[in-house]
């Protein structure tokens, strides 16, 4: 059997509404579009996979009329790990609707700046990351305080303290080495 037109152009259509929800901010619509997806690329593997066959069970058919078993194989795992996706995101959809009343996925304040700057229409080459503070990012970086600079002498715990501050004894009681009487 030679693959179908209608075949080719189902599978090109499953991947181009695929790829077209997948771009969407509801993870609804991320979830069918990723259905649509996986069901075009398990289309793809089976009009690949070349003619349809006998069963490949060697003894029950020739084996030059038996059709290719790893397709089958490889489309049953890509069902099985679709299924496993379509299964977490819509897990992140539900929570997401719990937790917000809506599934749409919100921008990050990194994603946020980059729109800013991409606004002001500033020159590509030049360094024109200045923000209101009128700081560019390499001033900004170079002022980030880098807690792994140094001998770690003023590193402090979550409650505040030195460590080994609350559990070292007092200097001059008895157990350390200032404090022994002999």
């Amino acid at each position: 059997m030679t693959p179908s037109l209608v075949l080719v152009l189902a599978i090109g259509v499953l991947f181009a509404t695929g790829v077209y929800l997948l771009l969407e901010r509801s993870l609804t619509r991320v979830l069918i579009g990723f259905i649509l997806i996986g069901n075009g690329a398990n289309l793809m593997f089976l009009v690949a996979g070349g003619r349809a066959g006998g069963a490949p069970l060697i003894g029950t058919t020739p084996t030059d009329q038996m059709s290719d078993p790893l397709v089958q194989a490889m489309v049953l795992t890509a069902i099985v790990i679709t299924l496993g996706l379509t299964a977490f995101v819509l897990a992140m959809a539900y929570r997401s609707w719990q937790l917000h009343g809506h599934d749409e996925v919100q921008d990050d304040l990194e994603d946020r700046r980059v729109a800013r700057h991409a606004a002001r229409n500033a020159p590509a080459f030049e360094d024109s990351d200045t923000e209101e503070s009128g700081e560019t990012l390499d001033d900004e970086a170079s002022q980030v305080y880098d807690e792994t600079d140094g001998d770690g002498d003023g590193a402090t715990d979550t409650r505040g303290e030195r460590p080994g501050e609350k559990d070292a004894p007092p200097s001059g009681s008895a157990g350390t080495p200032g404090g022994e009487e002999r």
